[in-house]
């Protein structure tokens, strides 16, 4: 993994528009910390939740985070695993984010556990029945397996194991999006669950999701630092995320597809796509038009090719669409109710046959993007302190590493 002509250098992190980038940033994060404590101080009534909407606004960034770090990951696995040399350059942000992301949604759903103190529970019981428990495993698994990835790559002690580290990290962080997406493909007890394409569908949707935070991320320090972003990477990562966005577009169409073929699914898939008011709102103009259609259009015309503004405008549709797409998943699935007796119409004063209500409220909103806040708090602040950023990114920097 010999680097010839990329330096690495920490940010200076000494300007007045470095420390106000921080103070909205902590602001952020306050503001996430006063939402949990009102939730905790007053119970969860004050939320959107209920007992058909268990899962709210907070599970959903929980969860986008968590996946999207698994993608976040993929830059450095290209660049190693794959030894496409273009990317290796980045590996070390890559690594910085994966483990940042999953920090920020960790954060929340620690938050929002209405007793966090339970957190030592999981982490010392282990029911190895429950996808939920395996998840605590592969979740710690990924801070030290990412840690040691680091370690190879930024000390001369650890090139010696990159390889290994590399292919280990590789692995590890397809089987965490594997649990993640397993938690609802093996949830029986709601027809928009129990699909065994949740696990490939999630993997896909974390290289989408994680390379859009990404791309931001990059984009963003390297203007505030004044460092040079080179057309040749800029355009390798656009093409990039245009694949993943179509592979999630793939794999949506075949989940619907699927359900649609099944008669025990027709009502679900009825509810998400054409009766479910809001939810068919998110799905068909969110997910779809706005984070799937209009960024694969933005990033695959040849007119816009290594356009900066296009790509960071991607980014954010993709991201926007992703939330959109989490939240239909985790609380569309939920609000369409229970089918206990096929073919049977079932009513009762316990909401049987009822489409559960939820409406977030702001202190479940601000908790969730306070995720985000900590995500990119832990980045910035990681990146003062080690090399984790190249001083440049020059095309010709690139070209001759490359080579």
């Amino acid at each position: 993994m010999a680097m010839k002509s990329i330096v690495y250098r920490e940010l200076e992190g000494k300007s007045p528009g470095f420390f106000a980038v921080v103070g909205v940033i902590g602001l952020f994060i306050l503001a996430g910390l006063g939402a949990a404590f009102y939730m905790e101080y007053n119970g969860h009534y004050v939320t959107g939740m209920n007992q058909q909407i268990v899962w709210g606004m907070p599970h959903t960034f929980a969860v986008f985070l968590i996946v999207a770090a698994s993608g976040a990951l993929n830059i450095a696995s290209i660049g190693s695993v794959f030894d496409v040399a273009v990317y290796k350059p980045l590996s070390r942000l890559s690594g910085l984010m994966a483990l940042a992301l999953l920090a920020g949604g960790l954060a929340v759903l620690v938050l929002d556990l209405g007793r966090p103190d339970r957190l030592i529970v999981a982490m010392t019981s282990y029911n190895f029945k429950s996808i939920f428990a395996w998840n605590v495993i592969l979740y710690s698994g990924f801070f030290v397996i990412v840690a040691a990835y680091l370690w190879t790559m930024m000390s001369r002690d650890g090139k010696p194991y990159y390889k290994l580290a590399a292919f280990i990290a590789f692995l590890w962080r397809l089987t965490l999006t594997t649990g993640t997406g397993s938690i609802f493909g093996f949830l029986v007890s709601r027809q928009a669950y129990n699909s065994a394409i949740m696990a490939p569908e999630f993997i896909a949707m974390s290289f989408s999701f994680g390379l859009a935070f990404f791309l931001l991320v990059l984009v963003a320090m390297f203007k505030g630092a004044g460092r040079e972003l080179g057309d040749v990477v800029v355009t390798r990562l656009q093409r990039l995320l245009a694949i993943f966005v179509a592979a999630v577009v793939y794999f949506v169409t075949v989940q619907h597809l699927t359900n649609m073929y099944s008669a025990g699914r027709i009502g679900v898939e009825q509810f998400i796509l054409r009766d479910g008011g809001a939810y068919t709102f998110l799905f068909w103009v969110v997910q779809i038009a706005l984070g799937s259609i209009v960024p694969l259009v933005l990033l695959l015309l040849p007119v816009l090719r290594g356009h900066r503004k296009s790509l960071i405008l991607s980014s954010v549709l993709v991201l926007i669409g992703g939330i959109a797409q989490i939240f239909v998943i985790i609380v569309g699935g939920q609000a369409y109710p229970l089918v206990l007796f096929p073919g049977v119409e079932v009513s009762s004063s316990y909401f049987d046959g009822v489409v559960g209500s939820y409406a977030p409220s702001l202190p479940e909103i601000m908790l969730g993007l306070s995720g985000i806040a900590i995500t990119l708090l832990l980045a910035v602040l990681a990146c003062t302190v080690l090399r984790f950023l190249p001083a440049t990114l020059s095309d010709a920097a690139v070209e001759a590493d490359a080579h």
